[in-house]
């Protein structure tokens, strides 16, 4: 008995001492919390991407962590190779936010729900072990995509993909070439490091490539995309619409993959062809008598090589008629650039030079025909701007293409075909698009801003035939620039809508200056 009166006494004493402990925990906390309950500052031991914002007010830490950010975003973020080959990008290209209200209040508001329990246990491990808020900047997957590609059509031993065109009653298959291209995950995580790392301004990234082989030839995938029935052109009358002719295109499936066998860089594939019995001529409807947009630019004939390729450029678009629906390929429709179908080595840009190059010059007929696709208000499904801003149009207005890499698309997106009609001729290429006017028509352009600009960079190179103590421009140069680039639709002079088509990045053209070896500092 006495043992079991022993035990209760003792049972009953852990019970007493238990809850007088819980007391004083919940005292001390009451006490505790009412201490720091009119504490208007963030508690101490708080960081955000390793930036101290301890003991700071919302709007004293809001303005610390915007100073950090805007020493960054002032930066541009700069990708450069081993292999010298570098490209600047702005943050408002990326359309990268940072949501600086949205990091303070995850800040102060530790230590701060509605259970004190848990607010003193954060307060007091906040004393013993400090807490760092990490940020995750989301990036539209759109344009980092786009950079991406952008990237790999410039690098120095680029990965080249196979691809095709016709060439008169030929197709022609190119058979892509291995290269480099970016290493896309290793690429994404460094950028978004730098991008995270807001203590420092530096906003170097080095580009992660692997090499990498190109698709093979896939003649299905080909034969599908490019065979047709032949069909008659007709017209409906209620609502009015044109179909035109198509012409049918077919071709030996099984001797193309025969002729695959054999190793080499192009092979000429013979088309079948089938005419339809009725065109739209024989309808006896002008199709084409309304000129739905026209652009001209200029260039310099005394260039004979450079005049040659837009002359055959401009040659191969001109007459080209799409369907309603009908979707129009530059690359497939110019066809690869080389010595063999008939293009010479003009003036091109490389790594921030201006070299020679097969096909140079052509980039001027896709900048002509982009701006009257535009001006017609048909969709562009794919176009690029060059690296560096060209002469021929102002910047945010031009479309380069790479053959394998980049290309200008763009869909009749209108009730009635339409025909283009190109020339280079006399210094003037002319680009014109003609088909029906619809019910409602309107009037469209461009309306470009620019929103920051860069000096380009001075460099010298020393050249016996340079004077001693003169100097000789090789390279101009020209300024860098972003620039929004925005669709203004208007009718009867009235503002119907602005649109924003893309915003576009231009490098700085590096000044090149020549001077004597024996004037070097």
């Amino acid at each position: 008995m006495d043992k079991n009166v022993k035990f209760s006494g003792l049972k009953k004493f852990f019970i007493i001492l238990f809850f007088i402990i819980l007391f004083v925990l919940f005292f001390f906390s009451v006490i505790f919390s009412l201490i720091n309950i009119n504490n208007t500052k963030i508690l101490d031991g708080i960081s955000i991407n390793g930036i101290d914002v301890s003991g700071l007010s919302k709007d004293e830490a809001t303005s610390r962590i915007a100073e950090f950010i805007n020493n960054k975003i002032n930066n541009n973020i700069i990708l450069s190779t081993n292999s010298d080959f570098e490209n600047t990008i702005t943050f408002e290209s990326l359309e990268i936010n940072y949501d600086i209200n949205s990091y303070v209040n995850d800040a102060f508001n530790l230590g701060r729900s509605s259970n004190i329990f848990i607010n003193n246990f954060e307060i007091l491990n906040l004393l013993l072990n400090k807490k760092n808020i990490t940020t995750d900047v989301s990036l539209s997957s759109e344009k980092l995509d786009s950079l991406i590609e952008d990237i790999n059509s410039n690098l120095p031993n680029k990965m080249v993909q196979s691809s095709y065109y016709i060439e008169n009653d030929n197709l022609i298959l190119t058979k892509g070439t291995a290269g480099n291209v970016v290493d896309s995950e290793n690429f994404k995580n460094k950028l978004n490091t730098t991008l995270n790392n807001w203590s420092t301004a530096d906003n170097i990234i080095e580009i992660p490539t692997k090499n990498e082989s190109p698709n093979n030839i896939d003649i299905e995938q080909i034969y599908n995309e490019i065979y047709k029935e032949a069909k008659n052109a007709y017209y409906e009358k209620d609502p009015f619409k044109i179909y035109p002719e198509i012409v049918g295109i077919s071709f030996n499936k099984d001797e193309a993959t025969s002729l695959l066998q054999n190793e080499q860089d192009e092979y000429v594939i013979k088309l079948n062809y089938s005419y339809p019995e009725i065109t739209i001529n024989d309808l006896g409807i002008d199709t084409f008598k309304d000129t739905l947009s026209n652009f001209t630019t200029k260039y310099d004939m005394s260039n004979k090589d450079r005049s040659n390729n837009l002359e055959l450029a401009a040659s191969k678009i001109n007459g080209i008629v799409l369907a309603p629906g009908e979707e129009f390929s530059y690359n497939k429709t110019v066809g690869a650039r080389t010595i063999s179908t008939g293009y010479k080595e003009a003036k091109i840009y490389s790594n921030g030079q201006v070299v020679d190059g097969v096909g140079g010059g052509i980039c001027q007929i896709s900048s002509t025909l982009y701006n009257t696709v535009i001006r017609a208000n048909l969709d562009v499904t794919e176009r690029h701007n060059h690296q560096f801003v060209t002469s021929y149009v102002p910047a945010g207005r031009d479309a380069t293409v790479v053959y394998g890499a980049k290309d200008l698309k763009f869909v009749n997106n209108r009730s009635y075909p339409i025909k283009i009609e190109m020339k280079a001729t006399n210094t003037i290429i002319s680009c014109s698009i003609y088909g029906l006017k619809e019910e409602t028509e309107y009037d469209v352009d461009f309306d470009v801003e620019v929103v920051s600009q860069t000096d380009p960079k001075i460099v010298y190179e020393y050249d016996d035939s340079v004077n001693l103590g003169k100097e000789k421009i090789k390279q101009s140069g020209a300024l860098g620039r972003v620039v929004n680039v925005y669709k203004v639709v208007k009718q009867d002079g009235n503002v119907i809508s602005k649109t924003l088509l893309s915003q576009d990045t231009y490098n700085p053209l590096e000044k090149i200056i020549l001077k004597n070896p024996a004037d070097k500092e």
